[in-house]
């Protein structure tokens, strides 16, 4: 984890005491469990809530210990049983270090998640309220990054918020598939320990009961976890893109906030750019980049092997942290975007109403002519346009002007026919269609 890239309250989750702090809930809760079933002394689960539950764990004394024993679980049950005492040797019956490390991390897996969908709650809200905003804001349309039909700036958001909540979906799924518990033992079989322990520890924390768990929790849920951080991850992507192509000074048809006192270039003073956007970028590669090792750590030995374990020590927290922060920075850098409709009216104009060419298209077919002929007569007339534009940047012809002035095409169509393509609204008449559809009828 990067201080750069990183918010205290998701760092904070994946942070030593943290995870002490719930391994020793997990070992707890299992001894509450355990003097249920009449396997340790009810005093002991006792005296076990009371030295540990409002000890302070030493993070040191811990790493002391685990330097010697070279063993994570056991330096900590060593560290443990200093504070409990006696009583502590009723701590991890039956248990096996998996079951605790496991269980653990699909806490603070679903803890981060939790900070995760919140995060994806202020994005959507954002999105929703520049999508309103602009509803109504023509823009042109591009495909291929070429001009192709008139869209709404409103459009390009609500895009954003259905993608976004298709995400927000597809991570409440993921937080169901990760939030298992497994206290089964040494392979799975719970030869020592009851599994009313484990329904036991899974009710406390949060979770359901693993099925069926060999010695670890199967990682198939970890591979479907991490992939869908980096289909989100993408998503942002695909907005920072977004955002930067329109920022670009032959567009400049949106541009990210810049503050006063903001520099954007340490060499030339007059530099204003997307950096927030092209920071987005790249944090999603790097996201992104996690769901291959979690995938790879699906193919684990028999009941067992720890290959898993480096991965997911470095994956958890920067994955989580990483996407923490990038969905808080697009929300930011939506809220507070800036956007030019003079701009977006002027850089449509400029290909002199070529916009309108399938109009015509469709219009000469509906008066008779046939698709191929009323294509290369639209044709002829627009790359003429085109020409003019390629020469000074703005087309010096006018697509409407040559259309009237062309023969074959006032064999079909009239004046007022063809000018009557030429109508903006045209484009934009089921944007309540779809604002609908995405938002609800309100």
């Amino acid at each position: 984890m990067i201080p750069r890239y990183s918010r205290p309250e998701m760092v904070s989750i994946w942070s030593p005491e943290t995870k002490f702090r719930i391994w020793f809930e997990i070992e707890a809760h299992a001894c509450d469990a355990l003097a249920e079933l009449g396997v340790i002394p009810a005093e002991a689960a006792k005296t076990i809530w009371e030295k540990g539950g409002n000890a302070t764990f030493d993070i040191d004394r811990i790493d002391e210990i685990e330097r010697e024993t070279k063993h994570d679980v056991i330096a900590f049950l060593t560290h443990l049983s200093e504070i409990v005492g006696p009583d502590a040797r009723f701590v991890h019956q039956g248990m096996t270090s998996s079951d605790v490390l496991d269980t653990c991390f699909s806490v603070q897996l679903a803890k981060a998640t939790d900070l995760l969908l919140a995060d994806m709650d202020a994005l959507l809200a954002a999105i929703k309220r520049r999508a309103m905003e602009h509803k109504d804001t023509v823009c042109i349309g591009r495909s291929h990054g070429i001009h192709a039909e008139p869209v709404t700036f409103g459009l390009k958001m609500a895009e954003a918020y259905a993608e976004f909540d298709r995400c927000k979906k597809r991570l409440l799924a993921a937080r169901e598939e990760i939030a298992t518990c497994a206290i089964s033992g040494a392979v799975g079989t719970f030869a020592n320990i009851d599994p009313a322990v484990e329904e036991h520890v899974a009710r406390a924390m949060g979770l359901q009961a693993e099925p069926v768990s060999t010695q670890v929790i199967p990682r198939d849920r970890h591979a479907m976890y991490f992939a869908t951080l980096g289909v989100i991850a993408s998503s942002v992507e695909r907005v920072a893109t977004e955002i930067r192509h329109l920022q670009r000074t032959e567009v400049l048809e949106a541009e990210e906030f810049f503050s006063k006192g903001q520099k954007g270039s340490s060499a030339m003073p007059h530099k204003r750019n997307p950096v927030l956007t092209e920071n987005l970028t790249g944090l999603a590669r790097i996201v992104r980049g996690f769901s291959i090792p979690a995938m790879e750590n699906v193919a684990l030995w028999h009941e067992r092997d720890i290959s898993h374990s480096s991965v997911e020590r470095m994956i958890g927290p920067d994955a989580t942290v990483t996407l923490d922060f990038a969905l808080a920075r697009l929300t930011g850098v939506i809220d507070k975007l800036m956007v030019y409709p003079e701009r977006m009216t002027g850089n449509m104009d400029r290909l002199g109403g070529l916009v309108h060419s399938q109009r015509i298209l469709l219009a000469l077919t509906q008066a008779g002519s046939s698709r191929e002929d009323a294509y290369r007569l639209v044709q002829r007339n627009a790359m003429k346009v085109w020409d003019s534009y390629q020469v000074a940047g703005t087309a010096s012809v006018d697509f409407l002007t040559e259309l009237l002035a062309d023969a074959d095409v006032r064999n079909y169509l009239s004046e007022e026919e063809i000018r009557d393509r030429f109508d903006l609204g045209y484009h934009t008449k089921n944007v309540d269609v779809i604002f609908k559809r995405v938002f609800g009828e309100a």
